[in-house]
């Protein structure tokens, strides 16, 4: 099914291009990450896609509809990066209010706002207001609130920006868990959650289409490289040093503090070498995998 389908289209603001000639079609499917430096032009399409904000020019369809149609209410759904509830009404009446207005009767509403509140693992919070929860439990409501009405297309901004470790794993369960009956669009600056989480990728700069393709490194890459993220004590410089020294090993990058790819041979055996050097020499990993990740692909060169 057709998720998305636009053709040409512009944002402007005054002089100022935020979207500039963007043209892409997406199917309904597993989730699709929306990345690009800030002021890209992320935020200005969830925007458009939800009917916020106009276009300066082209045209939008959302799940084969003009954007701010009445035909996608309980079909389009978003849960913006700042995302708030009012702190005067506990969660259960708001999700319910919201509920409402999808159409549902009021019996509706509240089994709605009792569902989806189980399914973010937070039925103890309806009758609770959102400033006595946590700033992690306050996304998953928001996310919840996101999921009234069993959406087809759920957009997603910085979903986990600013959360601690165990409610970032659950919204991610929830995400991967959720695919199966519906699309999500997530926007973030975490290009390693996303890489684990989406199968998709659409990158923006400037308000231009970059790129857009497959999360998953090219086929060729696995052989020509190798990604390691070393333990946090480790020390850089020895492991350069020891890598270098690997049969295979044409170069090896510094890409961030503790994180090195290295090309290597076609055909050859590396990450064996590799590794039995490292258990000599005592140093320890977190993770190793065949090709480039995502952020290096896309900003490395």
């Amino acid at each position: 099914m057709s998720l998305l389908r636009i053709q040409q289209l512009e944002k402007r603001y005054g002089s100022v291009k935020a979207l500039a000639n963007l043209s892409l079609e997406l199917e309904a499917g597993p989730p699709v990450a929306l990345i690009g430096p800030n002021g890209a032009g992320k935020t200005t399409l969830f925007s458009i896609l939800c009917g916020y904000l106009k276009p300066s020019a082209g045209s939008v369809e959302v799940l084969g509809e003009k954007p701010g149609s009445s035909a996608l209410v309980g079909r389009l759904s978003a849960m913006p990066q700042d995302a708030r509830m009012d702190p005067y009404f506990s969660v259960g009446r708001q999700l319910t209010h919201y509920a409402r207005l999808q159409g549902l009767s009021r019996r509706e509403a509240r089994e709605e706002a009792v569902r989806v509140l189980d399914v973010v693992q937070l039925p103890e919070v309806l009758s609770m207001k959102p400033e006595s929860l946590s700033h992690g439990m306050r996304k998953r409501v928001s996310l919840a609130q996101a999921l009234l009405g069993k959406p087809e297309l759920v957009l997603l901004d910085e979903p986990t920006a600013g959360i601690d470790p165990p409610n970032v794993k659950i919204i991610r369960d929830l995400v991967v868990e959720l695919s199966a009956s519906m699309t999500f669009i997530v926007s973030s600056h975490n290009l390693d959650e996303l890489e684990r989480l989406c199968q998709t990728v659409v990158y923006l700069e400037k308000g231009e289409l970059k790129q857009t393709g497959s999360v998953a490194a090219p086929t060729g890459e696995h052989e020509n490289y190798l990604t390691i993220r070393l333990a946090s004590n480790a020390d850089d410089a020895l492991f350069a040093k020891l890598a270098e020294s690997v049969e295979g090993v044409e170069s090896v990058v510094r890409l961030a503090q503790g994180d090195f790819r290295l090309q290597c041979n076609p055909g050859s055996v590396v990450d064996e070498d590799l590794l039995a050097t490292l258990r000599t020499a005592g140093l320890k990993y977190r993770q190793l995998v065949r090709g480039r990740t995502l952020e290096d692909r896309l900003y490395g060169g």
